[in-house]
């Protein structure tokens, strides 16, 4: 049985859902989170943690989660995503 494969935002590269880290809406705080367990209900979308600066720097999120997205709050998840690639051993 082959894995779900999953698109990144940011590179638009189609690869295991295991890879990628899923980002959703969280209606309770009203932000951008990232969903570790990849469980939240909601529209979410997948980034490789290497393309973060990419999807902010082209700022896809709101379009991905068709929501209005505070471009601050969102390029602090991604941020977050690029530095922990940074820190990841090879």
């Amino acid at each position: 049985m082959t894995p779900p494969i999953r698109t990144c935002l940011g590179c638009r590269g189609r690869v295991a859902k295991s890879e990628l880290i899923r980002l959703a809406w969280n209606n309770t705080t009203s932000a951008v989170v990232a969903d570790g367990s990849q469980v939240m209900p909601g529209r979410g979308c997948y980034v490789h943690p290497g393309c973060a600066d990419q999807v902010a720097r082209r700022k896809l999120l709101g379009r991905a989660l068709r929501r209005p997205v505070d471009g601050e709050q969102a390029a602090a998840v991604l941020a977050a995503l690029a530095a922990s690639a940074t820190q990841a051993p090879a």
